[in-house]
Parts: C-alpha cells; structure tokens; sequence
C-alpha cells in the first residue's frame, strides 16, 4: 500500500508540472479591440491598500501608473517590488507629498532626487515620470523634474476620490475618459477599490484599453 501511495504521489507531481496555466495565473484575455488608450493612475502609495488594489487589478486585467512618494517607498519596498510583478508602472510623487511651488530649488530638488532613489532601492527601477503633489507646478518645478529625465504628468481628469467620491462617481469619471487622457486615483480609497472592476467593464465598453504613459508626449500609449 506504501509503494502504491508512493507510485500516486510521484504521477500527480508529474502532472502538476505538466498542467496548463489555471486562470488565475494566466494573464486575462483581452474581450474587445483596443481602439484607444488611456492612462490610469493612483497617487500616494505605496500603502496598507496597495496589496487589495493590484490584485484587483490584475483581476480585471488592467495596468496603471503608480505614482508613488519616496518615503513610502523606502518603508515598503516589498510593496514596490509588487506593484513592478503586477505589470504596473512606478513613478516618482515627491518624498514628503508638499506644497513644492512654495519650497526654494534645493528642496524642490531633495524631493525629487530622493524619491528618485528610493523607488531605484525598492526594485521599481528608475522613474521617468514625475507628478507634483496636488498638481502644483511652476517653472522651477518643471526645470528641476527635467534635469532627472523626468516627464511631468498632470490629469485630464480628476476623479475626486480623494475627496469621498462614491464608487458610482469614480465609474462615471472613467466614462469621460477619451483615448490618450489620463485619470487622477489614489492608491488608498475603499471606494477606488471598489470602482476597479467596473473600471474595466466601462473602458471594455468603449473600445479602450489601460495603456502606458509616453514620456515623450505625456499621454497615454499601447504599452
């Protein structure tokens, strides 16, 4: 009886290895044509949320830019690592998350080198995007962000998550997008969470697909 368990163990072991991808490690089937590109992003992680919203979006087939601030990237630098596995794009949203068009060059230029680093230490490879908090920029900011090789990114839409937008609303914000515009998210929101699965069926709907953001032209592309 011993051999024969023995003998089982071995050929189910062979056929596991055998075995075809399941579902829900094979990358999701594309359902539509992508006619158009858009770009969709999450501020401020990465975070205590961060796990739940790539899983969520893995599940949904989505990919997204995630502009993340240096020092939550130096205290979770596993999570970067996570974001880099899921397909997501890691980008720089300053160190501390300031107001930087009231900070003089040399801060603008510690919040921009340090996240720069800290992402690079974290496995999220070197950023070629950067968006200002708040979205607050002047030329100072812009010159600065220039000399990392950084592209700035603003929104086209803004999604107002971060101000107790409802999940019905977070959906609808999508729906404006059209192919090359990006959207303003937050890595942290329940609501944002929640929206992710209707995310994807809005854009599948309209024929548009979750792209990259270009650093050459600042909108969204086929990745």
């Amino acid at each position: 009886m011993a051999t024969t368990t023995r003998v089982l163990a071995v050929l189910a072991a062979a056929a596991a290895l055998t075995a075809p991808a399941t579902a829900s490690t094979a990358a999701p089937a594309r359902t539509a044509a992508c006619n158009g590109y858009v770009g969709l992003t999450f501020d401020d992680g990465p975070s205590g949320s961060t796990t739940k919203l790539l899983g969520a979006l893995r599940q949904n087939g989505l990919r997204a830019t995630m502009f993340n601030t240096g020092q939550n990237a130096a205290a979770n630098p596993s999570l970067v690592r996570a974001q880099v596995t899921a397909g997501m794009w890691v980008a720089n949203h300053s160190y501390t998350h300031p107001h930087l068009t009231r900070l003089s060059q040399a801060q603008i230029d510690s919040e921009i080198s340090r996240t720069q680093q800290a992402v690079a230490n974290a496995g999220g490879g070197t950023p070629k995007l950067f968006r200002p908090p708040y979205g607050e920029t002047n030329a100072t900011v812009k010159s600065v962000a220039a000399r990392y090789g950084l592209t700035e990114i603003i929104w086209h839409v803004d999604s107002q998550d971060w101000n107790g937008a409802s999940t019905d609303a977070i959906v609808q914000s999508v729906a404006r997008l059209t192919s090359g515009q990006i959207i303003l998210m937050h890595d942290w929101p329940a609501n944002t969470l929640a929206a992710v699965p209707r995310i994807a069926q809005t854009l599948a709907s309209r024929g548009l697909c979750a792209g990259t953001i270009s650093p050459q032209t600042g909108r969204a592309v086929a990745p």
